[in-house]
């Protein structure tokens, strides 16, 4: 019986607690760690460094070229396909972590598939509109519920859960930086939806290139400025606190 139990906590399934916070720490936003001072680095790192920013912009661009210059829906959304296929192709090669090229891979795998199914070129921004919508709502959602999803993924890098919910200041700037990222998925429905709808694929493209990794890279700077100077020091208020009031008493 002995024998078996360390097997048995070696292939223990991580709750599901666990899995969020293992994911927040893969995520970009994972790089926003409480109390340490951004850098350039850091940013960089947290958007997948100068291959990550690469693997995101290069088939979007690829697309909005091809198509303005050829308006050949065909070549314009097969090229960015077989981009993306060559970055995974890099990965495997170097033994580097693949799903994100292959996470890349799929999304314009999918848009793809879409515009050719439609023969509308501007179906190829469908997912994308898509996915800005539903974080759109989970956030809104988080906030209904008083659960700012900032505040919630901060507090498990941290490992501290509750304290958005204990520390009136904590909870402030969860709540901002979570109203900020609201502002940034409302911000891209609001001009490419538009755009969508009226068919202007180029423009389309455009925008979703300006709005896309430079306000996400943008917005995580400041977020990660706003975590910081709630974070950095969650000892020092009770004790500057308490000796405030010691002060004032002997006065």
């Amino acid at each position: 019986m002995s024998d078996a139990q360390p097997g048995r906590d070696a292939e223990r399934q991580p709750t599901f607690h666990e899995a969020f916070a293992q994911a927040a720490r893969n995520a970009g936003i994972g790089q926003v760690k409480p109390g340490e001072t951004p850098s350039g680095s850091s940013l960089l790192r947290a958007i997948g460094g100068v291959r990550g920013l690469i693997e995101s912009i290069l088939p979007g661009l690829a697309f909005l070229v091809i198509y303005t210059f050829t308006k050949d829906l065909v070549l314009a959304v097969v090229a960015p396909v077989a981009v993306s296929v060559v970055f995974v192709i890099v990965r495997l090669v170097m033994r580097s972590a693949p799903m994100p090229a292959i996470a890349g891979l799929l999304g314009v795998g999918v848009s793809a598939a879409l515009a050719l199914f439609t023969g509308r070129a501007e179906d190829n921004f469908l997912v994308g509109i898509a996915i800005n919508t539903v974080c759109l709502i989970v956030l809104l959602v988080s906030l209904i519920v008083r659960r700012p999803l900032i505040g919630v993924i901060v507090g498990l890098l941290a490992n501290d859960p509750a304290g958005y919910r204990t520390d009136p200041a904590k909870g402030r700037v969860v709540l901002v930086a979570t109203w900020c990222w609201v502002g940034l998925f409302a911000a891209r429905l609001l001009f490419e939806l538009p755009l969508y709808l009226a068919g202007e694929t180029t423009l389309l493209g455009s925008v979703k290139l300006i709005m896309g990794v430079p306000l996400y890279a943008g917005l995580l700077w400041v977020t990660w400025l706003l975590v910081r100077a709630a974070y950095s020091k969650p000892a020092s208020d009770p004790l500057t606190a308490e000796t405030t009031e010691s002060t004032e008493t002997t006065e």
